[in-house]
């Protein structure tokens, strides 16, 4: 996967399909597509966000962002997070220390319900702020993605859902590949840190089971975008015959189903 999102769509060339602002003689669009694109930490959902962005000019509500602004430090969770935890959760330049938050939350499922609750609800105003300001005559597919939105009920905000799934042991390798490169040697995640991190999220294999579209991340990177060009065109992808993980298995077997546009 080292080729570039840009460089691949050079090569791909008229097999994109370009979304086009409506023009002023088309009929207004009365209903809206709206994605929901989740999957398991690790496995890829930048990746297909960043091309629906790149390759469609799709707009990406990415509640990451939103999560990491409903703790910034003039927010109300920022006061709530440093009464709780005291000052030994900040950096020293006065921002949350979030990889300290993030071994306090990921090894207990009380302190991470304590925080999820305090955050979700932001994340929702603001989803939903930003829904309204894209109308659909003028955006007529939207791009969600928000890594809990089975776990944080948000389903309802999105027309259809895209589950990202790959390997387990894909998962692991590439969760632990992401940390060693933004981390310092001596404050890494262990594996069994990583696997905290995994197992705090829904299972895989109910999201799928649950999904309109599933994208099956085991492969190369054009593999991959393949697939989301199939699934924004509205096509059924191919069942993968020769996966071993039962989310792919439940996938090929025709447990999910595109919805169409």
């Amino acid at each position: 996967m080292s080729q570039s999102l840009n460089t691949l769509r050079e090569q791909r060339g008229s097999t994109d399909l370009k979304l086009t602002q409506p023009s002023a003689s088309q009929t207004p669009i009365s209903d809206q597509r709206v994605i929901g694109l989740t999957g398991g930490i690790g496995m890829g959902k930048t990746t297909v966000s960043d091309y629906l962005a790149s390759a469609y000019q799709l707009p990406i509500l990415d509640a990451d962002l939103y999560a990491r602004e409903a703790v910034g430090p003039d927010s109300d969770v920022f006061q709530e997070i440093v009464e709780r935890y005291g000052v030994g959760i900040l950096l020293a330049n006065g921002d949350l220390d979030r990889r300290r938050l993030g071994k306090i939350i990921f090894s207990s499922s009380a302190e991470r319900l304590w925080l999820e609750q305090r955050i979700h609800p932001y994340v929702r105003d603001r989803m939903e702020s930003q829904l309204q300001a894209l109308p659909a005559e003028a955006y007529p597919t939207v791009v969600l993605v928000v890594p809990l939105l089975f776990e944080a009920r948000m389903t309802d905000l999105v027309t259809e859902v895209w589950v990202i799934q790959c390997a387990s042991v894909q998962q692991v390798e590439r969760l632990l590949e992401r940390d060693a490169k933004t981390s310092p040697e001596g404050d890494r995640l262990s594996l069994e840190q990583v696997q905290a991190r995994i197992n705090s999220q829904m299972a895989i294999e109910k999201k799928v089971a649950c999904a309109h579209v599933v994208l099956d991340n085991s492969s190369t990177l054009d593999d991959l975008l393949s697939q989301v060009d199939r699934a924004i065109a509205g096509t059924p992808q191919a069942p993968q015959a020769d996966a071993s993980e039962p989310a792919s298995r439940q996938a090929s077997q025709g447990k999910s189903r595109l919805l169409q546009p």
